[in-house]
């Protein structure tokens, strides 16, 4: 196949692709669609260089030439964008600038000078500089997003710059004629150069919408275990947790306990019915801001419903439960809530209830911290109810700690 001809295909499956992409745009997330957006105009200014490439016979080849590498340089740099976007990062003024610094010297080295070795080497080093700030930025994500759809991406990006710089390397070492032409036949680097240099809008434009198809589906599942209100895990995930961790702790003879507080907001209808309802959810996701911050390792709060809250901890045993409880309440009543001119002191009444050998479900033990709440709010809320060590003993007489309301 000669160069003509692999040019030709790949220009049509970059139109394609970009023609793809173009069609799932309004399916996209809103946030999704700059980065999309940029990623297919970067794929049509590939596939405007890639048939321009092909037809340098039939035109004044230098200018052809010139804008074909300019176009090709222009859409490395709307990837480094279009990533930068998907990731959430700024768009910034050096992200232009050396596709344009290399547009001004490769037509002056095409049709000033026609330095072909020059325009080869000037060429190759502003693709690689895009390239390798592409990669900086997709395997600075590593930690926030594990998608294999990225790793594939930064992986294709590597091999594309490895060649490209191999290329230039090539080219260095054999020398260029001044006739030297890409479409030339018979010559294998003219015919891996469209090979390779088509696969970051063929199969890059592939691997992008993988990337937001996992973004989706990661949301989802995000949406399905978090509270929308106020960020913590919903009811759902508390479950889930919470039958997990407890069953652990049953089986588990390194387990060093295990306990859950439930929290809840004292007068909260008060609130509500004072100051509104908006204000109201403020107020719960300052309390939510509060739990999250006094808590310490895998201790994990969640929020149960209404003004509810559940805090499960690891490694807890009965005599380290008050401080534990204690550490909740007091984040909470030592930071006022405020909005605006709006200022009020919160307080949470909290039961807390630590694994014992007669608790044979998780139920069981978040039944027994909603009795040793029921407690803290009926003895004068703003204090750590525990419930009792042993099944015998009325839950009414567990220990209470904190200061009355």
């Amino acid at each position: 196949m000669d160069p003509v001809t692999i040019f030709f295909i790949a220009t049509l499956m970059m139109l394609a692709n970009g023609g793809v992409l173009g069609l799932m745009h309004k399916d996209l997330p809103l946030p999704m669609r700059p980065a999309a957006a940029s990623w297919r105009i970067a794929t049509l200014l590939f596939a405007g260089g890639s048939i321009l490439f092909a037809a340098q016979g039939l035109n004044p080849p230098a200018y052809t030439l010139a804008l074909a590498n300019a176009l090709v340089m222009f859409g490395f740099t709307g990837y480094l964008r279009a990533l930068r976007q998907f990731y959430g990062l700024k768009d910034q003024l050096w992200v232009m600038v050396p596709a344009a610094l290399g547009t001004v010297a490769v037509f002056w080295l095409t049709l000033g000078t026609a330095d072909v070795g020059g325009r080869i080497l000037t060429v190759s080093v502003v693709w690689s500089v895009l390239m390798v700030a592409c990669i900086v930025v997709l395997v600075s994500q590593e930690r926030r997003d594990g998608a294999r759809s990225r790793r594939v991406m930064a992986g294709l990006f590597t091999a594309v710059a490895l060649f490209v710089l191999f290329r230039a390397g090539y080219f260095v070492v054999i020398g260029v004629n001044p006739a030297f032409s890409v479409l030339g036949a018979g010559a294998w680097m003219n015919i891996a150069t469209p090979m390779v240099a088509a696969t970051l809008p063929v199969i890059g434009t592939t691997a992008f919408l993988l990337m937001c198809s996992e973004r989706i589906r990661r949301q989802w599942e995000r949406a399905a275990s978090t509270d929308y209100l106020t960020g913590l895990p919903n009811r759902r995930t508390l479950v889930e947790m919470g039958l997990k961790r407890f069953e652990q702790a049953r089986t588990s003879a390194a387990s060093g306990g295990f306990g859950l507080a439930i929290v809840d907001i004292d007068h909260f209808k008060r609130i509500n019915d004072e100051h509104g309802h908006e204000m109201g959810d403020v107020a719960l996701k300052h309390v939510a801001g509060r739990l999250q911050s006094a808590c310490r390792g895998a201790e994990l709060p969640a929020r149960q419903g209404g003004e509810e809250f559940v805090v499960l901890f690891d490694n807890l045993q009965l005599h380290d439960a008050p401080a534990a409880g204690e550490r909740l309440r007091q984040a909470v009543a030592q930071a006022p809530f405020t909005a605006g001119d709006l200022v009020l002191p919160l307080t949470v009444s909290i039961g807390l209830a630590v694994l014992r050998a007669d608790d044979t479900h998780f139920d069981s033990l978040l039944r027994r911290a909603d009795e040793a709440l029921y407690v803290a709010k009926a003895t004068g809320r703003n204090r750590v109810e525990i419930a009792p060590e042993r099944a015998m003993e009325p839950s009414s007489t567990g220990s209470g700690v904190g200061l009355p309301a």
